[in-house]
């Protein structure tokens, strides 16, 4: 059999030399296997950095690469994942650790239907701010003090009648009652006429 200068037989190095190689890929592995790089989801990338023993500083800002690698968040059960959407204030319910091109779809389509709800919202507080408004102008007007009683004048006044014009008039119409007084008032006023006109024509 072959054997070194010193004695020791080739197949107790070749052994020697298989042990070291399988010792350093166990090791290898085994430090390999705690990094956060080879977690499945949140929660195991989170185990693994705290088992590594890293200064808080450190273990946050690492802690925050695990959280933008993988969305979502398992479940207390273990049955699944959430996904939170900070946009909406809402959990959604995700098959793996992030969500799928599909789950992402109707995420956006429920934060559309979300926008809308708002949008109306919006709409409806205006439109009740506005009538408050008006109706506490209302209220306002109302307290008001209410000014001098208005005057109301006849837009047509009639006329003064002079006293002989109004007397004729009041003849004219009880001689439509009684004709023989009315003629009779009639000849007794163009007499009185008459001598009224001659006597200023002699004066």
């Amino acid at each position: 059999m072959f054997q070194f200068g010193i004695g020791v037989p080739a197949w107790v190095i070749a052994v020697t030399a298989a042990a070291l190689i399988a010792l350093g890929v166990v090791w290898f592995g085994f430090a390999g296997s705690s990094s956060p790089d080879y977690a499945t989801d949140y929660e195991d990338c989170v185990d693994r950095l705290q088992s590594q023993g890293l200064a808080d500083d450190e273990r946050n800002s690492m802690m925050t690469g695990c959280g933008a690698r993988f969305a979502g968040r398992r479940k207390q059960d273990g049955a699944g994942y959430t996904y939170y959407d900070f946009m909406q204030d809402k959990k959604f319910d995700i098959a793996g650790p992030n969500p799928t091109a599909d789950e992402r779809k109707a995420i956006d389509r429920d934060y559309i239907t979300y926008l809308e709800g708002q949008r109306r919202e919006a709409i409806s507080a205006a439109l009740a701010e506005k009538q408050n408004e008006k109706l506490r102008a209302d209220i306002e007007g109302a307290r008001q003090p209410v000014g001098a009683p208005l005057s109301l004048v006849p837009a047509n006044v009639p006329l003064p009648v002079p006293r002989r014009v109004a007397e004729q008039r009041g003849r004219a119409q009880r001689c439509a009652e009684e004709t023989l007084a009315c003629t009779l008032s009639k000849l007794s006023s163009a007499v009185k006429d008459a001598f009224a006109s001659s006597s200023r024509k002699g004066n």
